[in-house]
């Protein structure tokens, strides 16, 4: 199976119509990749494919509106995602033009008919000879629709983040959302040391650098190596630098009991974990039991003792308190658009909102699991000030807490209050909200 064609599975299978089979970019990709192993130059293109035609759908759209216009029938959704494929490819790519034209015309025939392979033909020839203006601020009446259009986004996300961080701020957000995000792993001390993981990437040809913030993530180069290339047997895990964050915020220490509250599949969890170096205690609670059971099967193969409650962590699940609690709570997500190319596309402005009941519950239900004079850190990987800010106000207001202090490689990143917000896609970071709180009675 060409590449092409691979993007394209990828791409339908994102905006399936039917929504119970819609996967993740990286989902559909790792399940087809595994179907038709390909030479890393054929992933590659794929994955740019597949991942920048789903990034930049709305600029897309906005090329290809004058060649499509208003149509007597709507087109078939394979043509559609076909033309802004090949949109994508002729636009954003240094690919050979004419070549390009015939192969997603030979698509356009398997997914269609003759007539949807002759428009396919007809608009990407018209493109290249037309050779577009990119948009300007006068052809919208809006400036944050010019902006939403331009880096393709929703227009809501472009106004929450003038909001949040500026002008100047935003105009580098803008650009750096839709660069590839920036890969990274965190070391598991309790079976390597980061300088054996250095020396171990350095060997296989693959750049890698200490990261600024946290000691135990190494920064991945940013090119074409694939998950599976970087996996080990438990001496270090994926994860991108500004999710290892929070615990290094939470900073546990050897001896010390560590409750960590939705545990997902176990990031957290296994870092907080390694930096306990098997002389303290972590409990943790996770309310999938499809997590649960990869939770499970991580902290083995981590070497790590942990136990694992399945539960709503909203409810009365556990009995006395500890040291240090890490609280990385559901939200809706907007921090990570640069590294999930579909998930600008699946949120909503309301999203904070709706999630920020939860994260109160969450909150009232834990402050009691917290010592005296013990530490929670709260996080969520969304920068809206309704998840992050307001949350923690709010808590404060009804709980005997305060804010504790941040370590200094984070000043850049503090907030008035005294919070951290990494702003999204700057750096190739994840966006991110994260509070250090300290239970005062």
């Amino acid at each position: 199976m060409s590449a092409r064609r691979i993007a394209l599975h990828v791409v339908r299978d994102v905006f399936a119509t039917d929504q119970n089979k819609e996967r993740s970019a990286q989902e559909s990709l790792d399940y087809h990749l595994r179907k038709h192993p390909m030479e890393p130059r054929d992933r590659a293109l794929a994955t740019e494919l597949a991942y920048g035609a789903i990034k930049m759908r709305r600029l897309l759209d906005w090329y290809l509106r004058p060649y499509i216009g208003q149509r007597r029938e709507p087109l078939p959704l394979a043509t559609l995602e076909i033309l802004r494929l090949g949109a994508y490819e002729l636009l954003f790519m240094r690919s050979a033009r004419h070549a390009v034209v015939h192969e997603w015309v030979a698509l356009a025939k398997v997914f269609g008919h003759r007539g949807t392979a002759g428009l396919v033909n007809a608009v990407l020839r018209t493109l290249i000879r037309d050779d577009p203006r990119a948009p300007l601020p006068d052809d919208f009446e809006d400036v944050d629709d010019y902006l939403g259009t331009t880096h393709s986004l929703p227009t809501w996300i472009v106004k929450q983040w003038r909001e949040q961080f500026g002008e100047a701020l935003l105009e580098q957000i803008l650009l750096s959302v839709n660069e590839r995000a920036q890969p990274a792993v965190a070391i598991n001390k309790m079976q390597t040391t980061v300088d054996d993981a250095l020396t171990w990437f350095k060997d296989r040809g693959i750049g890698v650098k200490r990261s600024p913030l946290v000691d135990e993530t190494l920064l991945i180069e940013r090119n074409a190596t694939t998950s599976a290339e970087i996996a080990s047997d438990g001496a270090w895990q994926l994860q991108s630098e500004a999710a290892a964050v929070p615990v290094d915020v939470l900073n546990p220490q050897p001896d010390e009991s560590v409750l960590d509250v939705c545990s997902g599949r176990g990031n957290k969890a296994i870092q907080a974990g390694a930096r306990l170096a098997a002389e303290g205690a972590l409990t943790c609670i996770e309310k999938d039991v499809r997590k649960v059971r990869v939770l499970e099967q991580r902290l083995k193969q981590a070497g790590i003792n942990a136990a694992v409650v399945t539960g709503d962590a909203t409810q009365e699940l556990l009995s006395g308190a500890f040291d240090r609690v890490v609280l990385d709570a559901p939200c809706s997500g907007t921090g990570v658009f640069g590294r999930y190319p579909e998930a600008r596309w699946r949120k909503h402005p309301q999203d904070g909102a709706r999630f920020a009941a939860l994260q109160r519950a969450l909150l009232e239900r834990i402050a009691d699991r917290v010592y005296p004079g013990g530490v929670l850190v709260y996080s969520v990987c969304s920068t809206d000030p309704c998840e992050g800010r307001d949350v923690i106000d709010r808590f404060l207001r009804h709980h005997h807490f305060e804010r504790g202090l941040i370590p200094a490689r984070y000043a850049s990143f503090l907030t008035p209050e005294g919070d951290v917000v990494i702003p999204p896609g700057i750096e190739g970071r994840d966006g991110f909200f994260i509070a250090r709180l300290e239970r005062i009675g």
